[in-house]
């Protein structure tokens, strides 16, 4: 970091707003945003980093600039328009369509309805977007709805309308017609679009018009919404996502240089075993899309095998596992609870499918504080090498992470059969 762009941060505010990051030439390389601008941007330059990708971002930065916001939403949209009119380079590495989320909406519909999608489709509605965290936008619109109600499924395929919602706030009612459902959603539409000061305007601009003509309820909910709007700056969109998706694509870039892998690993798996002195034993198998848990991936086994020989039921499940390689997938990393033992039972079953495993080895630790040794198969494919990680670094935390949610998968499992069987 040059002495100019030292000085520079100094000055950085602590409140929210998207920043640029620009190399010798004057070009915008990277653009983020932050929920404290000082925070984030000074995090580049003030520790070591793990992965390739972060190292090479932060030796081309000559200089930053950045734009406050008034909010995490407005820092969340500005952000989403500053990638599509520069398309930083950096931005789009790691990112894949499964890491983009558009909003959708219809207007030509009789009623409009919002949802989210990864893949926009030529069916004649407008997407918004791309977004680059779907936790964040979805956060956003969630709170948004509560200015603006809208509906989030095709209200015409709904059987039973349930009035909940609407007396909560959260879905118009539309018993006159939708009218004013259609003028909110086009002020939501135009927030979307980075419009914020426009909107709110607009809205004071017909709360005096309703008042004046005397039309008392509409001037209410339009001093409600302008009331909401400007309570939106304490709202919390980002919260924890913004720096965990920094350290998983540092994870995700150091698992592949570490272990060789021939591309960085987007889908992996974890597996763990559970039982009690070899009684409803049960295995778990989490999987993490992208550095992030995919729930709708996870799957659980009650093992044939009985027994406490923990070997023995890993086999079981990896031989289990592969046999649905069609209609799952193949992962890209199978992370296995256990060490040389249990890597030694399922090598053979992983390397025929030429797929990477490593272990973690806990000695039956499974504590927050405890330390991730992986091992994994060196030169020598007949033996086992061990590195420890510190419990900071970014591959450490997301095997930590997989390796607690897999034992937590297999050990409420074990927990509901050995149930199930006390109550027979």
């Amino acid at each position: 970091m040059n002495q100019q762009l030292r000085d520079k941060l100094k000055n950085l505010p602590l409140g929210p707003g998207i920043y640029f990051h620009k190399n010798i030439d004057g070009e915008i390389i990277y653009v983020g945003k932050a929920a404290n601008l000082k925070n984030r941007v000074r995090s580049y330059f003030n520790r070591e980093h793990v992965d390739a990708k972060t190292r090479a971002l932060v030796a081309e930065i000559v200089d930053t600039d950045w734009t406050e916001t008034a909010s995490e939403l407005d820092a969340l949209f500005l952000e989403s328009e500053m990638i599509k009119r520069y398309m930083p380079r950096y931005n789009i590495l790691l990112r894949d369509d499964k890491s983009q989320m558009f909003v959708r909406i219809d207007m030509k519909s009789d009623v409009p309805f919002v949802s989210f999608t990864r893949q926009p489709a030529d069916d004649g509605a407008d997407y918004y977007g791309p977004f680059y965290s779907g936790i964040a936008i979805k956060n956003a619109l969630r709170i948004l709805r509560k200015v603006f109600p809208y509906f989030s499924k095709n209200y015409s395929s709904v059987r039973t309308k349930s009035k909940l919602n609407t007396q909560l706030g959260l879905e118009p009612d539309i018993e006159n017609g939708t009218i004013e459902y259609k003028k909110d959603l086009r002020k939501l539409i135009s927030y979307i679009k980075g419009n914020r000061v426009a909107v709110m305007k607009e809205i004071e601009k017909e709360m005096k018009i309703a008042a004046n003509e005397q039309n008392f309820e509409l001037a209410t909910k339009l001093r409600n919404q302008l009331f909401n709007l400007n309570e939106l700056r304490r709202q919390v969109v980002f919260g924890r996502d913004e720096f965990l998706d920094i350290s998983k694509d540092q994870a995700l870039i150091g698992l592949r240089d570490l272990l060789d892998l021939p591309k960085i690993p987007r889908r992996i798996e974890a597996y763990d075993v559970s039982h009690l002195s070899g009684q409803h034993n049960t295995a778990s198998m989490v999987v993490a899309t992208n550095g992030v848990a995919d729930k709708r991936e996870y799957r659980k086994f009650k093992l044939r095998t009985g027994g406490n020989d923990d070997y023995a039921h890993m086999r079981e499940t990896i031989e289990r596992r592969l046999k649905h390689l069609g209609d799952w997938g193949q992962p890209d990393l199978v992370i296995i609870d256990g060490g040389a033992g249990q890597l030694g039972a399922v090598a053979d079953l992983l390397n025929s499918e030429k797929i990477p495993f490593i272990g973690r080895n806990k000695s039956g630790d499974h504590t927050r504080n405890a330390c991730v040794q992986i091992i994994f198969a060196g030169s020598d494919p007949a033996k086992y090498e061990t590195i420890e990680l510190e419990n900071s670094d970014h591959i450490a935390k997301l095997i930590a992470r997989l390796d607690d949610e897999s034992h937590r998968f297999a050990v409420t499992y074990h927990r509901l059969l050995r149930g199930n069987s006390m109550t027979k």
